[in-house]
């Protein structure tokens, strides 16, 4: 089945609520990246998560960047997202492990101590750009926390990743809830038991629920409407053109130097890690562009 999200409204719009699956986004950058699990799951979430992020904004050209940089030895993860769930990202350090916690792959360790930083470009002067610091690193609740700190709303995000034992990822997804500033307190109170009662979102997911059955089963006693389901998928934008504008940023002397040395070089995207050549030839005309 098709990724796809799901925007949904309950107990007379005081909650507006996302739920995603989004198994075949978190394989397609697996394999991409050639993640260990343990950054698979990371990095899994962070593009779930996303994904939900982007949906909520409303022009087709806004755009919004999630970056976790934490001391652990994955390094940073960063993500992309577009307002119609188109979605992106990597792992500085996509091979690095470390040993399971509890039975399960220790994400919180991986990340390590650090920063989560939300960067909205909706088109404006200067981009919106919120800092908090990373509260377990596990991602969900570093992202509950932000949307209760930067932007006043209260959340509860759930994220999952859960993996086959041949390294593939079996299912991906998750849910956003949010309460909107009018929200009663029976209405908070009866989601909060709600949410008591789930204990995991990657059991429900490994259960075979979809989106819709994941938001019935947290808001379906407050009168849950569904009101939009957009599909959801891991694209890149890159190109040749593209990436050479990224050469040509490098700089004259550099560029020079590549070319004296009479090689080609290859350049890989850092989101889709796909690589790009080019010739002397090539880097020949990247310099007498800059030169223009």
């Amino acid at each position: 089945m098709k990724d796809y999200i799901v925007r949904a409204t309950a107990a007379d719009s005081q909650v507006r609520a996302f739920a995603i699956t989004a198994g075949e986004i978190v394989e397609t950058a697996r394999r991409r990246h050639n993640t260990s699990p343990v950054a698979t799951a990371a990095l899994g979430r962070l593009l779930a998560g996303g994904a939900m992020m982007g949906s909520m904004m409303k022009n087709e050209t806004d755009m919004l960047t999630v970056k976790v940089r934490g001391n652990g030895p994955l390094g940073g993860i960063t993500v992309t997202a577009d307002s119609r769930a188109n979605v992106k990202g990597y792992v500085e350090n996509p091979d690095a492990m470390v040993p399971p916690k509890d039975g399960k792959l220790d994400v919180g360790g991986a990340v390590g101590i650090g920063i989560l930083q939300v960067i909205k470009d909706m088109g404006l002067k200067e981009p919106y750009v919120g800092d908090t610091m990373l509260v377990t690193s596990e991602i969900a609740e570093d992202l509950t926390y932000y949307f209760a700190s930067s932007e006043q709303v209260p959340s509860s995000v759930g994220l999952g990743v859960l993996m086959e034992k041949d390294n593939t990822v079996k299912c991906a997804g998750g849910f956003i809830i949010q309460m909107m500033p009018f929200a009663s307190e029976e209405t908070i109170c009866a989601i909060e038991n709600n949410l008591k009662n789930v204990t995991s979102v990657t059991e429900l997911l490994d259960k075979g629920y979809s989106p819709e059955q994941i938001l019935e089963e947290l808001l379906g006693n407050v009168g849950l409407e569904i009101t939009d389901t957009i599909p959801a998928q891991f694209v890149c934008n890159c190109s040749k053109e593209r990436v050479e504008k990224a050469v040509a940023s490098i700089g004259r002397k550099e560029i020079k130097e590549m070319i004296d040395d009479g090689k080609d070089i290859e350049v890989k995207c850092h989101f889709c890690n796909s690589a790009y050549h080019y010739t002397v030839e090539d880097l020949k005309r990247i310099l007498e562009r800059s030169a223009g």
